[in-house]
Formats: C-alpha cells, sequence, structure tokens
C-alpha cells in the first residue's frame, strides 16, 4: 500500500491522529495568537518550516525562526503568536500522546479551565456515531483487558529479572539478552493494550453531552 507525501506548503490539517501520536501542518495567519493552554499528558513539539513565532512556554518567550525548534512539555504552559503581520507562518507539530481532552486553557495566573472535549473531527480523524452504550461496555471490557495484561506482565517481569540477575552472575550475556528480550515482549504487549483503550476513550469521551 502506497504512503502519503504531504507538502507543507499546501496542507493544514492534523496528518496523523493516533493515542500514540497527533501530528500536524499548521498555517498560523498573519499576526495570529494562540490562546494559553497545556496539555494533561503530552509533550508539544514544534518546527518552524515558514515564517516566524513567538513561543511562550513556562514564563520563556523565545522567538523561532525556519529551520528552528522547541518543545513545550506536559503541563507546561504555553503560548504561539505568528509575529508577521503579512504572511503566514507555517510550522510542524506533534503531541504525544494524544488522548482526550487534549488541551487544557489557562488563564494568565495559571488557573485551570474545565476539562474541554473536542470531537474527533476537530483533529480531522472520524467520529464515533455508533452506540454510545456499545461504546462504555468496550471501554469497561478494554480496562479489564488492560488489568489482566498488566498483572500477566508484572509476573513475566518478576520472573524475567530474577533470570536476568542469574545469568548476570553467572556471565552468562546470552542468558542475559534472552531476559531482556521476554521483558520487552510484555512490556510491548502492555502499551498496545493500553493504546486500544486510549482509542476507545478518544472516541467514547467527546460524546458526554450528547
Amino acid at each position: 500500500m502506497a504512503f502519503e507525501v504531504y507538502d507543507f506548503r499546501d496542507v493544514n490539517k492534523n496528518v496523523l491522529t493516533t493515542p500514540e501520536i497527533r501530528a500536524r501542518l499548521y498555517h498560523m495567519e498573519p499576526g495570529q495568537v494562540d490562546r494559553l493552554h497545556s496539555h494533561d499528558l503530552g509533550h508539544e513539539i514544534f518546527l518552524i518550516l515558514e515564517g516566524k513565532a513567538e513561543f511562550m512556554i513556562a514564563g520563556h518567550t523565545e522567538v523561532l525562526e525556519a529551520g528552528q525548534l522547541c518543545v513545550a512539555l506536559a503541563d507546561e504552559i504555553h503560548q504561539v503568536r505568528n509575529l508577521l503581520p503579512d504572511r503566514r507562518t507555517v510550522m510542524f507539530l506533534s503531541v504525544t500522546p494524544h488522548i482526550q481532552p487534549t488541551h487544557t486553557g489557562r488563564d494568565p495566573d495559571g488557573s485551570v479551565h474545565p476539562p474541554q472535549f473536542r470531537s474527533n473531527s476537530f483533529y480531522d480523524d472520524e467520529d464515533d456515531t455508533g452506540p454510545i452504550a456499545d461504546l462504555l461496555d468496550a471501554f469497561v471490557r478494554g480496562a479489564d483487558a488492560l488489568a489482566d495484561e498488566a498483572r500477566q506482565a508484572a509476573a513475566v517481569h518478576a520472573q524475567q529479572a530474577a533470570n536476568w540477575r542469574k545469568a548476570q552472575g553467572a556471565d552468562d550475556k546470552d542468558a542475559t539478552i534472552a531476559a531482556r528480550n521476554a521483558m520487552w515482549k510484555a512490556v510491548r504487549s502492555l502499551h498496545t493494550r493500553l493504546f486500544k483503550l486510549d482509542l476507545t476513550w478518544n472516541r467514547l469521551a467527546p460524546r458526554a453531552d450528547e
């Protein structure tokens, strides 16, 4: 299957929206100022592709131009301003992870606004239109499955940690690597299960006001 190619000069939208990451090509209009906000879980990366923008992150302000990058960590209050009065500023940004509510509005004194759950179409993704009762059931089943997965992973990690220590004591590198790889398999499985639960949550949460 062919992959899609995006040109930042033409595309102004989220090009990938998953619980793991939201990636966007973003065109800021001349003089545009985004609202003050933070992200409860996500780290946000900004890379300027064209133009000039002022970033305020956690009380510190810097001006970035094309080719420069900055990061707003989870819970860091930030705001972006296009400094060009007559031209757009274009950037690539990503928020990782993308879990609803993805934005927390803030006042200048740092006060937190109530959670705002936006439709998935706001992030250029599809909205779920199935019965909410089915989504609630799926979310509860997913939470139970995650709990089971976590218990199984904990048992694997305990056993493989013991194997790792024994292998190290015997200077057995192959056995050490085998223990590490077994632990990684459990870690990967746990994260995969968590992302599945996050996906159900993102489909469910914005629909509470229906």
